[in-house]
């Protein structure tokens, strides 16, 4: 973030946020966000493709992945979700805003697999509950985790809201989600047709923050300002804020 640039905002965005945005797929959600903001030097967009697997994949890849740069965003490939927290390049850094749009495992029996199935669906927790566990430590102590996901069934079968319980997370708030809002943007589908994009249906932004360990079993507070290791930095909104949350 430039010294005395004025903010930008898109939707839940804004240009004062470190934003971490991982599963790209032709990664025109971060060149929407750049776009947006003009600069995109508060933005890490990362993928799990290789680069040269990415441009195979994706027709606008390249031509994206070059305006982000040229925009001063940072780019990494071959970023895994269960394994981020530890990779050499974001281990030490805390993000505001951390980004997972339509995340999907792939499909366990190729093109004969169905969303219905039981264990395709343990499939796409496994995923989520590893991405949750990683961007949870990678989040500034008031930092949120958007995950957008279908909200019909049997996408509503992921129970991401309970997944994120069991790695100390809680809801902050379900947003619905429009393309509209991104414009820019295209969905891909990923696994086996990866150019191709796909209807999102009804769908919602699923906000999540920390919970935090507080006096008693049962309760916990939330949003304790630290610093974090990313120049000193720690959080835009400063001024410390408790809210008891009890279960």
């Amino acid at each position: 973030m430039e010294a005395f640039s004025f903010e930008r905002k898109i939707k839940h965005y804004s240009s004062y946020q470190r934003i971490l945005l991982v599963g790209e797929g032709d990664f025109s959600f971060s060149v929407c966000l750049a776009r947006a903001f003009g600069l995109a030097v508060n933005l890490v967009a990362t993928s799990l493709d290789s680069r040269e697997s990415l441009m195979l994949k994706y027709s606008k890849a390249l031509s994206n992945v070059k305006e982000l740069e040229a925009r001063g965003c940072i780019v990494l490939h071959e970023v895994d979700v269960h394994s981020m927290s530890q990779h050499p390049f974001l281990i030490r850094l805390r993000f505001d805003r951390i980004i997972y749009n339509f995340p999907h495992a792939g499909y366990l029996l190729g093109p004969l697999s169905s969303e219905r199935n039981r264990f395709q669906i343990w499939f796409h927790q496994d995923l989520i509950r590893g991405f949750l566990k990683n961007a949870r430590e990678l989040l500034t102590a008031i930092g949120e985790i958007h995950v957008t996901h279908k909200t019909t069934f049997p996408f509503s079968e992921w129970k991401i809201v309970e997944l994120a319980h069991e790695v100390g997370l809680y809801l902050v708030a379900e947003e619905p989600f429009s393309l509209w809002d991104y414009p820019g943007y295209e969905n891909k589908r990923g696994d086996g047709m990866c150019d191709q994009t796909f209807p999102v249906g009804m769908c919602s932004t699923f906000k999540f923050a920390k919970l935090f360990y507080h006096s008693s079993p049962s309760c916990f507070h939330l949003g304790i300002t630290a610093s974090g290791p990313w120049s000193g930095y720690s959080g835009i909104n400063g001024p410390r804020m408790e809210r008891p949350f009890c279960i």
